[in-house]
């Protein structure tokens, strides 16, 4: 199923791309961090509902997004040059032992090919060092099926990140927006609430990297 919302977001909050009776707004935690995201998400990924670094970035104080792959717009790699940038990639170079925890953590946002081709075409994201995450428990939900056991969301992959980084309190927060999330999406779809499909049907909606 598609996810692109209507051009002029009719019927759409503009903020988090939900249905305007589903808006997502008033429950985004506002989280403050030490550690900086970068999100750099690839164009095709920006008008998707489903895009989950949107809902990232409006409840982390500290997190920008940048775009990659927007056609005639070349990617500026001068912004991964920052002392203590981090990339969360799995097959990133392992940081040196004793290494400081990251300042900055780069983020891909895509499906799983739109970011092996991201870390494949920008040098600058392979000389980075690399955060790992553990694979996600295998009851957990999903928004779009993942290309292999260990993939998840890129909400998901930050909460991950956060709790590695600075504690799972913090990343309990971003959790739990992932799930209300999935239930707003999920409710527009008219797959929750009396009648509708359960959760069964959640690996049935589109691509996840």
């Amino acid at each position: 199923m598609r996810s692109r919302t209507p051009e002029d977001l009719s019927g759409r909050c503009p903020r988090c791309y939900l249905p305007t009776r589903l808006c997502l707004c008033a429950d985004i935690p506002r989280i403050d961090t030490r550690t900086e995201f970068l999100v750099i998400r690839h164009n095709k990924e920006k008008e998707k509902s489903t895009n989950t670094a949107r809902m990232a970035a409006l409840a982390l104080a500290r997190c920008q997004v940048l775009t990659y792959g927007a056609p005639g717009v070349p990617f500026d790699a001068s912004v991964l040059e920052a002392p203590g940038t981090w990339v969360l990639f799995p097959d990133a170079p392992p940081p040196a032992p004793e290494a400081p925890l990251p300042q900055r953590l780069v983020v891909l946002d895509g499906n799983w090919g739109q970011a092996r081709r991201m870390m494949q075409r920008v040098p600058a994201l392979r000389r980075l060092p690399g955060l790992s995450l553990p694979p996600p428990p295998s009851h957990t939900r999903r928004l779009r099926r993942p290309p292999h056991p260990e993939g998840m969301s890129t909400l998901e992959a930050m909460a991950g990140a956060l709790a590695l980084l600075e504690g799972a309190a913090q990343a309990e927060r971003l959790y739990a927006l992932h799930e209300r999330m999935i239930d707003r999406v999920l409710e527009s779809r008219g797959r929750l609430g009396p009648g509708a499909p359960g959760s069964a049907d959640l690996l049935e909606l589109g691509d996840e990297r």
